[in-house]
């Protein structure tokens, strides 16, 4: 029986299934992808062919039809292995969400079938030079000619900008002055005639990689908007309650391998006659992030609970996002402290602090994120923008 109210049997061994998997084929190239930067794409397609890429896609689709619970456990054992390799399945589930809901199924089903089978990495791109959590305020231009969109402008800041064979793209459709209300989003080949790219030297996550996208006269099929126009933003944006659970549970993963490791080796070390378990400076902090972490997961987890039960989530995503990453870059520096000197080496316990850093800031800061909270307890009118 399970000792988690959220997992089920099924889920545990779903569980296990993929941290058998990514501790075999994905964590012993964690080093050397960080140094490389790219992805072994036969790796992503393995990935796919066990069924542990957005496995809450309906079948059709080339999911299993789970719940997004199954997506967060998958997610863990992941980013237990490589918090990098892992933004293969956050993008997955996001951009899959998008897809399926807000797509033209004959326009978006070949992707989608090749975005769960590994054969295809997508990207998201709301970003721009001027700003990111400003997200209705974008200026990548997306002006109607005929049976075609054409696209002008930047994104920036992107993960997987170079690697991505698609991209789900926010521009303005409508005036400056409407705001999110001029927004559309579309999907978008990244093949295309006048789509370039540039690469980011980045401290962490930098297998995934971030970088800009520029679009140059770029024709989309209008079929291949997703939702409707001037409201994409609207409706699309629902859809980051999710990987904003799955990102808390990505990075929780990480600091949860960190402290079973230094617990480990405190409990092996010896100083001045005793392990420094002994000492409670070294673990009584151990003790603090061990109970933080426990109940931080069950958070995420919760909110994952609640989108499959279509309740509100959106407040508790906000809190999945903010304290998710903070408490895990503090989880993993505690760590790193408790290795002494040997932690000041590089390896795995810097690489993995330098990647779960990159979730401050990327996909809604905290500042962000507690304004959403606080919006949906005071009221919009309470707390403007």
């Amino acid at each position: 029986m399970s000792k988690n109210p959220y997992i089920t049997e099924d889920l545990e061994f779903l569980a296990e299934t993929a941290d058998k998997f990514a501790q075999k084929f994905i964590a012993p190239g964690f080093l050397e992808r960080d140094q490389s930067r790219i992805f072994d794409r036969d790796l992503v397609k393995k990935m796919g062919e066990m069924g542990f890429i957005a496995p809450e896609l309906p079948e059709q689709y080339g999911g299993q039809g789970m719940g997004r619970l199954a997506a967060g456990v998958i997610h863990e054992a992941i980013a237990k292995a490589d918090l990098s390799f892992s933004y293969i399945n956050l993008l997955a589930s996001l951009n899959g969400q998008i897809l399926a809901e807000h797509g033209d199924p004959e326009v978006v089903t070949p992707w989608l079938q090749k975005l769960t089978a590994g054969e295809a990495i997508f990207s998201i791109g709301l970003t721009e030079p001027r700003g990111g959590s400003d997200a209705g305020n974008l200026r990548l231009k997306i002006e109607r000619d005929g049976d075609e969109y054409v696209l002008n402008g930047e994104k920036t800041s992107i993960s997987a900008a170079d690697q991505a064979d698609a991209s789900v793209i926010f521009g303005r459709t409508g005036t400056v002055e409407s705001g999110a209300h001029g927004v559309t989003a579309v999907l978008v080949p990244m093949n295309l005639p006048g789509i370039s790219t540039t690469r980011f030297d980045c401290h962490g996550q930098r297998a995934i990689g971030r970088g800009s996208i520029f679009f140059d006269n770029v024709r989309v099929p209008v079929n291949h908007r997703l939702g409707e126009e001037n409201k994409g933003f609207v409706q699309v944006m629902q859809g980051f309650d999710f990987s904003r659970a799955l990102i808390g549970l990505q990075v929780l993963a990480v600091a949860r391998v960190s402290l079973d490791e230094a617990w480990e080796y405190a409990a092996q070390r010896e100083a001045f006659g005793k392990p420094l378990t002994a000492f409670q400076g070294v673990s009584h902090p151990l003790a603090d992030y061990e109970t933080q972490v426990e109940a931080a997961r069950l958070l995420c987890l919760q909110t994952l609970w609640l989108k499959d039960n279509h309740l509100p989530h959106t407040a508790e995503a906000g809190m999945c996002k903010w304290w998710g990453p903070k408490l895990a870059y503090d989880v993993i520096h505690q760590c790193l402290l408790t290795f002494g000197h040997a932690g000041y080496d590089r390896g795995v316990m810097e690489q993995r602090m330098r990647d779960v850093l990159g979730f401050q800031i990327g996909d809604g800061t905290a500042q962000i994120m507690k304004t959403i909270i606080a919006r949906h307890k005071a009221g919009r009118k309470a707390v403007p923008a």
